[in-house]
């Protein structure tokens, strides 16, 4: 089933004092042409921070094109800023959202093939690159957050390349569905399918565990607004 065309291929550097003392690499470029995707990403795609960003199960981050209209709405003051790559993303695509993309949807791009593995938790860094304050907790608000792929089967990818969707579990939940269950709308059916999710990223498994439990997210406020400096 052809869903959508690939309209968009970025990669980033790291910049070693992006805000706050902390590096980052969301400051992603257009890649014209092919690029060779393994199973950590995209060839010449960095990471500052390995515990939080990349690695087989944040390998590739996708965006919708369509939320970026709405964002220009919302913050008309900022609309010039609301552009692609801005939220840092790896691919961008119309036609695929939070909704219509499900945990475990495996997806043929190019010559790659990827599985969804998990919604992308929104972090302080884009309050700062949108110069707006409480940004990344309006994005995790809005589900309107992009999802991560671990690939499958590495290739290339190349602007114009057809995502076609090959699987879906009959079981999986959307993204939209997940971000609300933790983030919004506990709902304790969804939380026990994204807690016993295999397709899902084991740290979105445990994000579920520790929800139906009624433990306290710590580190969901440090994620938000952003720790002290280190250096």
């Amino acid at each position: 089933m052809t869903i959508s065309t690939l309209s968009g291929l970025y990669t980033g550097r790291v910049a070693p004092d992006y805000a706050k003392g902390r590096a980052s690499a969301i400051d992603k470029q257009p890649v014209p042409g092919e690029v060779s995707v393994d199973r950590l990403g995209l060839t010449g795609d960095e990471q500052a921070d390995p515990d939080n960003h990349g690695g087989p199960e944040r390998a590739l981050l996708h965006y919708c094109l369509d939320h970026y209209a709405w964002w220009q709405t919302e913050h008309p003051a900022r609309a010039t800023r609301f552009e692609p790559p801005g939220f840092g993303e790896n691919l961008a695509s119309r036609d695929m959202d939070e909704h219509s993309v499900h945990i475990g949807d495996v997806y043929r791009i190019g010559s790659v093939r990827v599985q969804v593995s998990q919604p992308r938790t929104p972090c302080w860094k884009l309050d700062v690159r949108f110069d707006i304050p409480g940004l990344a907790r309006r994005v995790q608000e809005t589900g309107r957050c992009g999802w991560f792929y671990r690939v499958l089967e590495p290739g290339t990818l190349t602007p114009g390349d057809t995502i076609e969707r090959l699987e879906r579990q009959p079981e999986g939940l959307s993204i939209a569905a997940a971000m609300a269950a933790i983030y919004r709308q506990p709902n304790h059916q969804h939380l026990q399918q994204l807690a016993h999710c295999e397709a899902l990223a084991p740290n979105w498994r445990e994000k579920a565990r520790r929800k139906l439990r009624r433990a306290p997210d710590a580190s969901s406020q440090q994620r938000l607004a952003g720790g002290p400096a280190n250096r």
